[in-house]
């Protein structure tokens, strides 16, 4: 999905279910320059080409994600969504609420720890209407990371208007109990929201029992709702009523 208007419409199709899912957290934006991104997490190798903002990103689509690597942090695209485990469907898993499940033992070490930049997150009301409410750190939107998990996977990907067979590297990102902002909209749950260099540092590179004390909710003043009722969030004010 790119971050023009004119591309949405169709990049909303090829979404398919899950443009239209209201799981927690299934969409989510970063709509900052590919340079401030790079500035902000402190990447050393950008291999995502030219990267433009991303008002809409959806479970199944292309996003960047920073991790450690020999030299210093890259930038580089993955898919959202890990594969299911067996006999539980085909949708991507693209939350993790229980990092103690055996499902993710293999992926908590530093290696295939990741950061996921992102502006903004939406959520849909829990009662209908469903209403998606757009939150993010102010209504700057400044950039923030998601605690994330990476792993390479062979399949095929991708929506079905366009499917994509071969080697991807996959991730998803860690949740936790609703804060007081985000309970009113969506009760269940929210993502794992890093905001300073000293969480993201820590990581990428702690102990999993000490990296996995950041699995824990944003203090609920340090979020504020700054759209609703759009599928895609691109800092357009004129959202809220």
């Amino acid at each position: 999905m790119t971050g023009t208007r004119a591309d949405r419409p169709r990049a909303l199709a090829c979404a398919g279910g899950a443009a239209q899912s209201f799981r927690m957290c299934n969409l989510y934006s970063v709509t900052k320059s590919q340079e401030a991104i790079r500035r902000w997490f402190a990447v050393r190798h950008d291999r995502t080409g030219n990267l433009p903002p991303l008002p809409g990103i959806y479970p199944d689509s292309p996003a960047p994600v920073v991790r450690a690597a020999e030299g210093g942090r890259e930038l580089l695209m993955m898919r959202w969504g890990f594969p299911p485990p067996p006999n539980l469907g085909k949708r991507p898993v693209t939350n993790i609420r229980n990092p103690a499940s055996p499902y993710w033992r293999d992926w908590l070490g530093p290696r295939f720890r990741c950061l996921v930049p992102a502006t903004s997150f939406c959520e849909w009301t829990d009662t209908p209407p469903k209403v998606p409410h757009w939150f993010a750190l102010d209504e700057s939107r400044p950039l923030f990371a998601f605690a994330g998990l990476w792993r390479p996977w062979t399949g095929v990907r991708g929506p079905k208007c366009e499917p994509v067979a071969g080697e991807h590297l996959l991730f998803a990102f860690l949740t936790t109990e609703a804060n007081a902002a985000v309970k009113p909209i969506h009760a269940e749950a929210m993502p794992v929201v890093l905001t300073t260099p000293e969480a993201c540092e820590t990581w990428l590179t702690a102990p999993p029992d000490v990296a996995l004390k950041l699995q824990r909710p944003l203090p609920p003043e340090a979020l504020k709702i700054v759209a609703r009722g759009e599928r895609t969030d691109d800092e357009t004010p004129a959202l809220l009523p």
